[in-house]
Order: C-alpha cells, then sequence, then structure tokens
C-alpha cells in the first residue's frame, strides 16, 4: 500500500509502499478515506535529530477516518464496514483520566511508550492504519469522511479549549481568535453554535479573514501592531473576556495579552514557541488565567461530530490525493491553505 512517511530528519516527507498492516490482539484495520494535514506535523518535521523523539520511518496523519476492514482477534464493539473517526490521543486506558475518556491527559502514556497515531505511531497517511482499540474509534453516522477528517484535531481541539471557558462567554462579552487557519476557523464556528459571544477574528491573512467572516466572525482584524488596540476600541476599553491564540508566537502572545480583559482567560492552543508572562507584574491584567489545552476528550469528539452531523460547523477543506500529500505539506508551509488540507489515500 500507499503511506507518507517521514524517513529521515530534515528531509521531506515522501510516499512509499509498505505492506498493508495486520491488526493484533484487541485492534482494528482500518481502510482510509481521509486524513488531515495539520501544522503540527511541520512542527514535528521541524525538530532537530539531537531531539526527535519518535522511531522513523513514521507514517504521517494524525486526523484519520476510515471504513474498519478487519478486527483483531478479541476486538469488540465496532463492525465490518463501519465508518468511524479515529480519537487520536491515545491513553493507557486504565487512569481516572482514560475511565472518564480524557485520555488528552493520561498521565501514563508517555511512560508507557503509547504514542497517538502520526506522531509516533504509523497514522492515517496511507491506504490502510491500525487503530490500537476500538474504543479509540467514534461512529461517523453518515457524516462525510471529508468533513468528519479535520474534526479529530482541528475540530476537537478548539472545541476543549472553548468548553473551559465558556462560564466567561456570557451574553455582551467577546472572544477573539488569533489566527484563522484550520482550527482557527471552525472555532469560530464553535463559538457561534455554543455561545452568545461576539467573536473578533485576527489574522495577517486577508483570505483567511474573509474565510472568517464567511464563517461566522462578527468582526475581523489584521493581526498587526495596532490589532490589541482595535479589539479595546470594540469592547469599549474593557478587552476581550475570552483569547484564543492559535498561532503561539512571540507576537501574536503580545497581541493576546494586550487585548485581555481582567479576569478574562487566555488560551494558548498554537505551537508557534512563543512564551507568555504569568504573575503579579508579568504583563497580563489582574485575575487573568492562562491554558494550554491538549486535543480534548473522546467525549468532546463525540460532540464535535454531532455538531458537524447538525451542520454547525463544517470545515473548509482543500483534498489532495496521497501522491500529491508532500506538496500539501509545502502548501501548507507556505501558508497557502485556506481551512484544512485533506488526503484522500484510496483515490
Amino acid at each position: 500500500m500507499k503511506a507518507v512517511q517521514y524517513l529521515t530528519v530534515g528531509r521531506a516527507p515522501e510516499v512509499v509502499e509498505v505492506p498493508v498492516p495486520e491488526p493484533g490482539p484487541g485492534q482494528v484495520l482500518l481502510k482510509v478515506t481521509a486524513a488531515g494535514l495539520c501544522h503540527s506535523d511541520l512542527a514535528v518535521m521541524g525538530w532537530p535529530e539531537e531531539q526527535f523523539p519518535y522511531p522513523l520511518p513514521m507514517t504521517l496523519g494524525h486526523e484519520g477516518v476510515g471504513t474498519v476492514a478487519a478486527l483483531g482477534s478479541g476486538a469488540t464493539g465496532v463492525a465490518e464496514g463501519e465508518e468511524v473517526a479515529v480519537y487520536g490521543p491515545w491513553g493507557c486506558g486504565r487512569c481516572r483520566r482514560c475511565a472518564e475518556g480524557r485520555e488528552n491527559a493520561c498521565p501514563h502514556a508517555a511512560g508507557l511508550g503509547i504514542m497517538p497515531p502520526g506522531l509516533g505511531s504509523p497514522g492515517a497517511l496511507a491506504e490502510y492504519m491500525v487503530v490500537d482499540s476500538p474504543r479509540h474509534l467514534v461512529p461517523l453516522n453518515g457524516l462525510d469522511p471529508v468533513q468528519a477528517a479535520p474534526l479529530t484535531d482541528a475540530g476537537l481541539t478548539p472545541y476543549h479549549a472553548i468548553r473551559a471557558c465558556l462560564p466567561k462567554l456570557v451574553p455582551g462579552s467577546t472572544a477573539v481568535v488569533i489566527g484563522v487557519g484550520g482550527l482557527g476557523h471552525l472555532a469560530v464556528q464553535l463559538l457561534r453554535a455554543l455561545t452568545p459571544a461576539r467573536v473578533v477574528a485576527l489574522d495577517v491573512s486577508k483570505e483567511k479573514l474573509e474565510l472568517a467572516r464567511g464563517v461566522g466572525a462578527h468582526e475581523t482584524l489584521l493581526s498587526d501592531g495596532e490589532a490589541a488596540a482595535r479589539v479595546r476600541e470594540l469592547t469599549g476599553g474593557i478587552g476581550a473576556e475570552v483569547v484564543l491564540d492559535f498561532v503561539g508566537a512571540e507576537a501574536t502572545l503580545a497581541v493576546a495579552a494586550a487585548s485581555v480583559a481582567v479576569a478574562g482567560e487566555v488560551t494558548v492552543v498554537g505551537i508557534g514557541g512563543g512564551t507568555l508572562a504569568v504573575g503579579f507584574g508579568g504583563g497580563l491584567p489582574f485575575e487573568v488565567s492562562a491554558s494550554a489545552p491538549y486535543w480534548g476528550s473522546r467525549g468532546e469528539l463525540l460532540d464535535v461530530v454531532e455538531l458537524a452531523r447538525q451542520g454547525l460547523v463544517s470545515a473548509h477543506v482543500e483534498t489532495f490525493s496521497i501522491e500529491d500529500a508532500p506538496r500539501a505539506y509545502e502548501r501548507l508551509h507556505a501558508g497557502e491553505i485556506n481551512g484544512r488540507a485533506v488526503v484522500l489515500p484510496q483515490g
């Protein structure tokens, strides 16, 4: 089968031929129908060799959906032919957090060598993939696989972040979304679906700001040196109750810190390498909370899929064949993807 693999640190990913994997005991083999590409893939491929934590070669892709092709011995709960989405942050399955469905917060996964698909384990950018347990599969129930694939991260991660901020997003409040890319354009829609807040979207790209307006942002602003002042003007000098930074660079975190209101929330989702000073006199207004969410729970993925089925959330996608996946990564790196890039491994 064809797979998109990262073979050598510092080199571009390649399409290679590898054997179709066989599911072991308790595992599930999926025929992959769609797989999303993420900036975190680019971040991983940008790590130097001395810091690279995963075994190579590694099949990429941590956003995947597919059809159940075969079950390993003892695997139950899904049937061959069922269309499912893959929940990516795999945990030990036994601790309290995993029992609650919060495998994204499992404290034992790293020590046990459990790694997400595409981030240590073989991922979804292949014609077939093995999922370690049926509990990591969510039924699509008729949802378009191309729409579903981005939901497993680009939808789940902002949903998880926004849910934590819901007490602050009351009528009359303002939420700022910095970076309207794969995650940010879904965050705008989730904020509109879940809250009465005014949504202000910031980006350096006019095309992405147009996308933000198209998916429901009340206001759009260029993310420049004047952005924070404009946010304060829009809010009567108060600032935004919630700022969600989907870039996470020094410049965007500075905008976030200057835009947030007293007792507000700054949520850093992007992995742009910036830092945010927290503490008395650190530059944030009084009583501001800061968080760095990671993916989301299994129950939250069920929520996101249901929101998509109801038509409240829809990913803006550009599709590629598996042969064109390396080019898609190049375009993603160049900022040329508006929304989410989705690879169709079956053609």
